[in-house]
């Protein structure tokens, strides 16, 4: 795979992410574009994970608050801009949240 198609994955799903992390160990030389997107595909998974789980507490306990989950269309909306980011291979961060993610995990580097 090209480190495109590896940026794009790093976004898909969790299981993609994982694959995308396994190929990007095979690569030499390593890319900075992948490791980058790979980070920035890691938080929002993070993110919307913690999120969901956050509101879906809040609005069991509140259901008049049912209109908060309408976050989760703005966490897909940061979702697609990562993909697009990464399909026109640019290290861009997600907006709002992606320059939190430049700097951690280094695990992946």
């Amino acid at each position: 795979m090209n480190n495109k198609t590896l940026s794009i994955l790093s976004y898909i799903t969790i299981i993609g992410w994982i694959v995308a992390f396994i190929k990007s160990k095979d690569l030499t030389p390593k890319s900075d574009l992948v490791g980058y997107h790979l980070k920035q595909g890691f938080g929002i998974f993070l993110v919307s994970l913690i999120v969901n789980i956050a509101l879906s507490v809040v609005v069991m306990a509140v259901p008049s608050l049912y209109f908060l989950s309408y976050i989760g269309y703005v966490l897909f909306i940061l979702w697609i801009f990562g993909i697009i980011n990464a399909a026109n291979e640019q290290k861009k961060p997600i907006p709002v949240i992606g320059k939190i993610f430049e700097d951690k995990f280094d695990f992946i580097s």
